[in-house]
């Protein structure tokens, strides 16, 4: 099953959009709604856009007409008077009238949102509202940013061979997580970790709108995503204007049931791979999608003990192997660099793999790395209860197994280590629960039949618990608004945030 913290499955996204019939500014824009006390200073932000040199990743490719700023929030909004953090926002202007902001996130959590700005270019999306990106407290380029390892460090840990789950394997696992935890502490300050949670973000979301001036939050989110998204319904259902939730993060799910479903979810999508692989002749494994399992097994099992040769020097070792085979899972348009990834490690080889590792990863080319996995790990820890009992996490793996068998190495033992989240020195902030909110206008959720990381059923009971409207998009893949190229979601995705046309009830695109 790899080291316990290695398995980051869910990817998220946030769009904030403003809108008015004939796209104009009604009164009840006009009329901003009152600042939190005490928080003055933060919502009264004059922001200076600039240029984007020094924001974003260097692989990000940020697009030539963005622009860039930070802006300042409490570390603690129960202290706003104490440390501050820098949020990073990008933003390309609308191209005509405009109605507001449309505020963007990819998800992870941990993911950077900056270069999200291009995104429905040459729509009325990019027409009427300046689309807006930005980088979640400790993510990216917002500062402080949430530091556990150094890259050597990162690469070491990919290469150390994987433990099973005897008590000595076990109790090596949960001595690495209490290290990780105790570099992450003194790396990145346990102040800060105790509030780079969901909690603290939608805070952040609320300044980010005011800053921009606009009335009602408008957002598209994706994934994780959906959590922030449901989140600041929850706590500003008055300054909403519309939500697209896609990729549903289900907030009453504890994380136990969160994985399983995970888990299920991704070998539905293997299953499905496998289905469309075996219609070749050449398919490493096999034209009998029913021995796919045992197939796949005996290509990546060997690597257990012997990773394999790759022309980066660090070679194809098990865990990332697997690490490789669920990114190219997220989206059936990494199905054939899948097959093709399989096919080399059947010669002996794993370039393809390792590539889709280091993607899933965040290492660039140079051998540094985002600091996407780190950040995950901090704000899930945060975000989540911690299951503390060896019983549950015991069972919880033989369950996760059974779930997806193409995952399962056959070293099950009925035992598991505790999580990282055990380990880590701060508490948690949030807790499971479903969404309870009135006064929220109309909003919509996608769910995609066969989502990989975030399964289709957390959709519809996501949408069941905002009242908002559900449309299903059939495919495999992980999340689609406006990046599955699909006209019949596309058009009722910006109809709704345009001029808040609802979507067709039991819309199926």
């Amino acid at each position: 099953m790899g080291r316990v913290r290695s398995g980051r499955g869910v990817l998220v996204a946030a769009v904030l959009v403003l809108a008015a019939a004939g796209c104009g500014v009604t009164a009840e824009q006009e009329s901003a709604p009152p600042t939190p006390a005490g928080l003055d200073r933060y919502y009264t932000q004059s922001p200076q856009w600039g240029t984007c040199d020094g924001f974003g990743d260097p692989e990000d490719r940020l697009p030539p007409s963005a622009e860039c700023v930070k802006i300042t929030v409490p570390v603690d909004y129960a202290r706003p008077g104490g440390d501050t953090a820098q949020i990073a926002l990008s933003r390309i202007p609308a191209s005509g009238k405009k109605i507001g902001s449309l505020l963007l996130n990819p998800g992870g959590p941990g993911g950077s949102g900056l270069s999200m700005v291009g995104i429905a270019g040459r729509s009325e999306l990019s027409e009427h509202f300046d689309r807006v990106g930005f980088d979640p407290r400790g993510v990216g380029s917002s500062t402080p940013t949430i530091v556990c390892l150094t890259a050597p460090e990162a690469d070491a840990e990919r290469a150390d061979p994987p433990e099973d789950n005897s008590a000595a394997g076990i109790a090596d696992v949960e001595a690495e997580n209490k290290t990780y935890a105790d570099k992450c502490a003194a790396r990145t300050g346990a102040e800060f970790l105790a509030h780079v949670g969901t909690r603290e973000v939608v805070q952040d979301m609320d300044v980010i709108r005011a800053v921009l001036g606009d009335r009602g939050l408008n957002y598209l989110g994706y994934s994780y995503g959906t959590k922030l998204g449901s989140a600041y319904a929850e706590r500003f259902p008055d300054r909403v204007r519309a939500l697209v939730l896609d990729g549903a993060v289900d907030s009453a799910q504890d994380p136990v049931q969160e994985s399983l479903r995970q888990a299920a979810g991704f070998q539905g999508v293997f299953d499905a791979y496998s289905v469309q692989c075996a219609t070749k002749p050449d398919c490493p494994l096999g034209i009998d999608p029913a021995q796919s399992v045992a197939r796949f097994r005996a290509l990546v099992d060997p690597l257990w003990t012997t990773p394999a040769a790759t022309t980066d020097p660090r070679g194809l070792t098990y865990d990332d192997a697997m690490t490789g085979v669920r990114q190219a899972l997220y989206t059936d348009e990494l199905w054939q660099v899948l097959t093709f990834g399989l096919d080399e490690l059947r010669q002996g080889r794993g370039d393809t793999l390792l590539q889709l590792a280091d993607m899933y990863n965040g290492r660039r080319e140079d051998g540094t790395y985002r600091n996407t996995d780190d950040a995950f790990n901090a704000i899930r820890c945060v975000d989540d209860p911690r299951i503390a009992d060896p019983a549950v996490a015991g069972r919880q793996d033989m369950e996760y197994r059974k779930a997806a068998p193409f995952i399962d190495d056959g070293r099950g033992t009925g035992a598991a280590p505790l999580d990282l989240c055990v380990s880590w020195p701060v508490p948690n902030t949030s807790e499971p629960h479903r969404i309870s909110v009135t006064g929220l206008p109309k909003t919509v959720v996608v769910s995609t039949t066969d989502d990989p990381a975030t399964p289709y059923q957390a959709g519809v009971d996501l949408a069941q618990q905002l009242g908002a409207a559900l449309i299903t998009y059939r495919g495999n893949r992980h999340t689609a608004a406006l990046v599955a190229g699909d006209d019949c979601l596309d058009d009722a995705v910006i109809a709704y945030l345009v001029d808040l046309t609802e979507p067709a009830p039991g819309l199926t695109c």
